[in-house]
């Protein structure tokens, strides 16, 4: 179990980090915060979890200290599906999060503790105050309520829509267990809610498939050009049907009359570090977490302007060694501290998704051990 002498440590750290402008931080500064804490994540999941020191010992970087951001160790994402990855004792944990995956395929499992669940909410609060204000709006979410049954584990649609449910009231499915429009829901509460500002929430996927490409087929539009649309993920399904975000943004504001529209970029690997887009159509990094761009060969870092593989940073993670991620999915950098939205931090787009192909980098040594 955690000490009381070190949850009272955690806690004054967090409520130092938390206090910072969630983009208000230029890189020279941001760079020597996040090291410093990311730094210590290393050697708290070296201590507390066998399988990540054992990489750490295969690629000499255990006891290290590391000088910049591009030093620190990583793991593939991919190994979440492989291996149960826990810097807590079990009985510490109080939820466990899963990847979407199709029938059959195997899925990423993360576990939270308390501290972990509570660093990720208020990330999350402070992320999104950015771009919705802190009133709770009336909130419609793009999905049915089952998704949402099994409350102590979830997958990364039922833990998307619980996180976004903190900032919404009148919280009302738009499908139904069919995955249908529920028309008669839908228009009561546009009725109720005619003229305020209101807050959708869906998964790219599931707004498109679900509600733009069912509103034309039956040739029907809605007036909801009072709404705000937070939505992510999906994005691949929507490039095999040649769709990108400029027709996204076109053909839901033809159904729906929707124009302000917020894309993120996240995973379940690291909850509460998303990436919001700005209004400039840019993915930014909160004060608590960095991206960087590595050689899809070499794994070296790039520089702005040059397409590679994206590693996630946060210093959100303490219940499971997810600070440093190399993920499957390929980016760019677009510039840092310049986005003319005015937010400072790196700011990037992402790509698409890489070939499959074998995990790289410190990931290759990874071997399966007895905890």
């Amino acid at each position: 179990m955690v000490s009381a002498a070190l949850n009272t440590d955690l806690a004054a750290t967090d409520d130092e980090v938390f206090a910072q402008a969630v983009y208000g931080m230029a890189r020279e500064g941001k760079q020597a915060f996040l090291l410093d804490r990311l730094q210590s994540l290393v050697e708290h999941h070296a201590d507390h979890c066998v399988p990540y020191r054992r990489l750490l010992d295969s690629i000499g970087a255990t006891g290290r200290h590391f000088e910049t951001l591009a030093d620190l160790p990583y793991v593939h994402v991919r190994l979440f599906k492989d291996f149960r990855l826990l810097s807590v004792a079990q009985d510490e944990v109080v939820k466990e999060l899963t990847s979407s995956g199709t029938s059959g395929q195997q899925v990423s499992r993360i576990f939270l503790d308390r501290t972990t669940a509570h660093r990720q909410t208020r990330a999350l609060v402070a992320i999104l105050q950015e771009f919705l204000g802190k009133a709770r709006l009336p909130m419609l979410i793009a999905d049915h309520p089952n998704v949402i049954r099994d409350r102590a584990s979830f997958s990364a649609r039922g833990a998307g829509i619980l996180g976004l449910s903190n900032f919404g009231r009148d919280h009302t499915y738009l499908l139904d267990e069919d995955m249908a429009i529920d028309f008669a829901g839908l228009d009561a509460f546009l009725t109720r809610h005619d003229g305020q500002r209101c807050l959708m929430f869906g998964f790219t996927f599931m707004v498109w498939q679900y509600l733009v490409q069912a509103l034309r087929k039956a040739v029907r539009t809605v007036d909801m050009s009072n709404f705000i649309l937070i939505h992510s993920g999906g994005w691949k399904k929507l490039q095999d049907q040649a769709v990108d975000n400029a027709t996204f943004r076109r053909i839901l504001q033809e159904t729906t009359s929707i124009r302000q529209v917020h894309n993120f970029y996240g995973m379940v690997e690291q909850v509460g570090s998303i990436f919001m887009e700005c209004e400039a159509g840019h993915l930014h990094t909160p004060v608590f977490a960095d991206v960087l761009i590595r050689h899809p060969l070499t794994l070296q870092p790039l520089p702005v302007g040059l397409s590679g593989i994206i590693q996630v940073l946060s210093i959100l993670p303490w219940s499971y060694p997810g600070h440093s991620l190399l993920t499957e999915d390929v980016g760019m950098l677009l510039g840092e501290d310049d986005c003319p939205c005015g937010r400072m931090g790196k700011y990037f787009q992402v790509e698409g998704r890489i070939p499959r192909a074998e995990a790289r980098g410190c990931s290759d040594t990874f071997s399966p051990v007895t905890a």
